[in-house]
């Protein structure tokens, strides 16, 4: 039952967020896209840099 819950919940919020983000957001242009991108690149390499350091340390 408390699953059903936890998704239930879940599920409400991405709906929430789904529906605000249409209603209120607005649409970025190439550029600001671009820079988020790199951005987005360079965090996930880092992120599985971490990952595979943080599994060396602990294997």
């Amino acid at each position: 039952m408390t699953l059903l819950i936890i998704l239930l919940s879940v599920f409400a919020g991405v709906a929430l967020m789904v529906i605000f983000g249409e209603r209120f957001g607005s649409p970025i242009d190439n550029e600001q896209q671009s820079k988020y991108a790199k951005i987005t690149r360079i965090l996930v390499f880092v992120l599985i840099i971490v990952a595979i350091i943080k599994l060396a340390m602990l294997g």
